[in-house]
């Protein structure tokens, strides 16, 4: 692939993020609203949304610190830098994948939370505090598991390389091996916890959760339009890399050319649909589950990981 492909599909890649991310939001809402026997929201809305509060006044509590101003930016430029490293349309590297692997992509999904964590330490409100603590304990029990699952496919693959992954999952003989289930149920579990899909956070509860949503509270005007921005590309990231490199990764363009990259974006479209179904359906089915189960649920998640691992160390599966 020429430098210019590279850049192009690197291109592509942070637009659809950026524009799509939103959208996805709508049609998840909208859908649970269907079910539920509501009319819901436009799947719009989202778009409406950053647009009216990006023309509201700012205002900024006192004693926060300029930190307290630059960490949203940071948070959404974390969120922009990801697409041009991970398979989102293409499965070719842009200009910039080479410089980084998975795990350097999760520390930057880890920058972004740990910034927004910090910025609203100072802001004295006690409904933020209750979200910045808990989102640091159950950060905590997430983190691992997102090593985990991305290191158990690299042992699986025999490497690191998000787009080399991808390549020899979808040529693999394994793809339905113990090894792969397992680490992808991980990954389906920690992804129902990152995009807030868990009954504890459902509806009328939120207030109950405090955790996304709580560290959020003391931002107004374009400030929270683009913290609330970074969210939506955070979750639709982490979908992107769960369909790509471990569910479905079929679909994605193979080259720069028109036809190919709408036909990865199409396809990737789909498959955010297929999820967001699939998330629809657990948080319509479980019962809300308490706070503190928080924890048990993403030990449970991790341990899915660790007896991926365990099942590729026993089995000799060969990449």
């Amino acid at each position: 692939m020429n430098p210019e492909g590279r850049m192009i599909i690197g291109a592509v890649q942070v637009i659809v993020v950026l524009m799509l991310s939103p959208l996805m939001v709508g049609i998840l809402k909208k859908i649970e609203a269907r079910i539920e026997s509501r009319k819901g929201i436009s799947i719009f809305q989202p778009y409406y949304d950053l647009a009216k509060f990006f023309r509201k006044e700012t205002l900024i509590p006192e004693g926060v610190g300029p930190f307290f101003i630059m960490a949203p930016f940071i948070a959404f430029g974390a969120m922009l830098t990801l697409p041009w490293m991970l398979p989102i349309v293409g499965n070719f590297p842009s200009w910039l994948a080479p410089t980084v692997d998975f795990f350097g992509g999760t520390f930057i999904f880890g920058l972004a939370a740990m910034v927004s964590i910090l910025a609203t330490e100072r802001t004295g409100s006690y409904y933020t505090g209750i979200g910045s603590t808990r989102a640091i304990n159950f950060g905590a029990f997430a983190e691992p598991v997102l090593i985990m699952v991305f290191f158990g496919v690299a042992i699986l693959t025999g490497t690191n390389n998000p787009f080399l992954m991808n390549h020899r999952v979808t040529a693999g003989s394994w793809y339905l091996s113990p090894t792969h289930v397992l680490i992808t149920a991980a990954f389906f579990m920690l992804l129902l916890f990152d995009t807030g899909k868990l009954p504890i956070e459902f509806h009328g509860s939120n207030e109950l959760g405090m955790l996304d949503q709580g560290k959020g509270l003391e931002y107004t005007g374009p400030l929270y339009a683009i913290n609330s921005w970074a969210g939506y590309m955070n979750s639709f990231i982490l979908m992107a890399v769960f369909l790509n490199v471990f569910a479905v990764p079929w679909g994605l363009a193979t080259s720069a050319g028109l036809v190919e990259v709408v036909k990865g974006i199409v396809a990737l479209f789909v498959k955010m649909l297929g999820l967001i179904l699939a998330f629809v359906v657990v948080e319509e089915t479980l019962a809300k589950i308490r706070l503190f189960r928080i924890i048990d649920y993403l030990s449970a998640s991790f341990l899915l990981a660790i007896m991926g691992v365990i099942s590729f160390l026993l089995g000799g599966v060969v990449p």
